[in-house]
């Protein structure tokens, strides 16, 4: 391994590569911050450059830079303007946009920083020591495996529900796992629930549902209800860009755990950064005590540093089976493995003693390049933060003008636009009846892979067998059981204390 990180530097620092890591950094911060245009896009658009280099390391390593630089920048548009900028940042809005219209938008900023970079580090250290281990371990997973994994995601929907909102919660899940089964099936070509809409093929797209639950229901808000200020309580002057010493005590351990668990999650294939970033929220407002777990939702610095932690390094961890294995773990890492084979590397077991220069100069670019998105991000927070002092009769309109683009560039056609619409007024009326959006984009990003894995599974064992012949899935399965319950049991505890004390007074 030392060898490799030699071999490594001695790659990553000549003037090009790190001019590579700057370059790739920048813009994939740039696309990230935009509603909607995350880093598949933008990687797509990158690749013909890539290849116009010559040298697959300096290729990589801008591609690589363009890839975390979006999930590092993705999480501005969702502190800012409650639109998430890409996939993995969703779950970074359920605090970091009421924190900053209590007028902590430069804290929020600072906080999102330093958890990604933290998380992204940390990813990268366990990347250089684990990798080879890990690829055997990722291989252990199969559909059963996958399938219990999905369902553990499913199992967190309590945390996303407030007080007396598990039912609610629950019909939201049940609704977003209805509609992911729109589209071709899991096991055939056969379109379903599409009403003969030849743009429903291949199902909803995932951008436009967000943008529909989150963006646009704001953007109306904003509309409707003029005492309704994005500005916070100092009239649109940023201030609060530091975080107190106790802050910064109350987070550390929150990015710790949650870059470990990111990372790992990240490891397997098909999980990805929005997974990662949905149960790292799930964890930490299950662990948390009290009135730190009701802070959840109205600006809990724990929740804002749990996704952004957590998604950081599981973007890290998605280059284990790419770079190991040969196998993408997302639709980002599938594009990034066909820059790899038109390049003429190929990934595998063998890519760390057939090309060592490549495989250690990615993951020694990966510490450089979070040292360049923090220091790039760092002082641009008061600048960027003042977004929010644009008036409204300017913001609704930028609002909606990136969102209806991101929802059409995603899709390339105006029926995107109708569902945007269409799914736009039906979450807002949902908002108004106090219905948690967040259930639903979980039910419909696990609901298709559930199908798929569930159906493979189904098939190789022929019925529900694989749950004993499989212990890790058992396993799983327990975790997910124990998710559900212990929540309730600990509500349930709690309320009899209280109803102990009331007794007793």
């Amino acid at each position: 391994m030392l060898e490799g990180i030699l071999i490594g530097l001695s790659a990553a620092v000549t003037p090009f590569n790190l001019m590579m890591v700057v370059f790739g950094c920048v813009i994939g911060t740039l696309i990230g911050m935009l509603p909607g245009l995350g880093p598949m896009s933008i990687i797509a658009i990158m690749i013909p450059v890539a290849i116009g280099l010559g040298d697959p390391t300096a290729a990589l390593i801008l591609l690589s830079g363009v890839y975390y630089g979006a999930i590092f920048g993705g999480s501005t548009s969702s502190i800012l303007l409650n639109a998430p900028g890409v996939a993995g940042t969703v779950a970074t809005s359920f605090d970091g946009y009421p924190m900053a219209r209590k007028g902590q938008a430069g804290k929020a900023l600072t906080i999102a920083a330093i958890a990604s970079f933290a998380g992204g580090t940390i990813g990268a250290i366990l990347l250089m020591i684990f990798a080879p281990a890990l690829s055997s371990v990722a291989l252990l997973f199969h559909s059963a495996e996958y399938f219990a994994l999905m369902v553990v995601g499913l199992s967190a929907i309590a945390a996303f529900a407030g007080t007396g909102q598990v039912g609610k919660a629950l019909m939201m899940t049940i609704l977003g796992l209805m509609m992911g089964t729109v589209g071709e099936g899991a096991l055939s070509n056969m379109p379903r629930f599409t009403f003969g809409v030849m743009e429903l093929q291949s199902g909803f797209s995932f951008i436009t549902l967000a943008m529909a639950m989150f963006a646009l229901p704001e953007a109306m808000f904003l509309v409707m209800n003029p005492a309704r200020s994005t500005q916070g309580a100092d009239g649109g002057k940023i201030t609060n860009l530091r975080i107190t010493r106790q802050e910064a005590r109350t987070i550390a351990p929150v990015i710790g755990r949650q870059s470990l668990q990111g990372f790992f999650i990240g490891v397997l294939p098909g999980a990805g950064a929005t997974i990662a970033s949905f149960l790292g929220y799930a964890v930490e407002r299950n662990i948390a005590k009290g009135d730190e777990q009701k802070e959840f939702g109205k600006g809990s610095i724990k929740g804002l540093a749990a996704p952004e932690a957590a998604n950081n390094a599981a973007c890290t961890g998605s280059f284990v089976p790419l770079l190991t294995l040969g196998i993408p773990g997302s639709g980002t890492t599938a594009i990034l493995l066909g820059a790899l084979i038109a390049l003429n590397v190929t990934p595998g077991p063998r890519l760390m003693t057939d090309q060592p220069e490549v495989f250690w100069a990615v993951i020694i670019s990966m510490y450089i390049g979070n040292l360049v998105l923090l220091i790039l991000n760092l002082p641009l927070i008061p600048y960027i933060a003042k977004i929010l002092t644009v008036p409204r009769t300017y913001l609704i309109p930028f609002i909606l003008f990136f969102t209806m683009m991101g929802s059409y560039i995603g899709q390339n056609n105006s029926t995107e636009l109708l569902i945007l619409v269409g799914f736009g007024v039906v979450a807002t009326i949902l908002r108004f009846a106090d219905y948690p959006l967040a259930p639903l984009l979980i039910g419909f990003i696990l609901g298709t892979m559930l199908e798929d894995n569930f159906a493979r599974a189904m098939q190789l064992y022929r019925g529900f067998s694989f749950i004993t012949e499989r212990p890790m899935t058992l396993g799983l399965l327990v975790l997910a059981a124990l998710l559900v319950i212990l929540p309730s049991y600990r509500r349930l505890r709690a309320n009899k204390r209280a109803q102990g004390v009331a007794d007793g007074d």
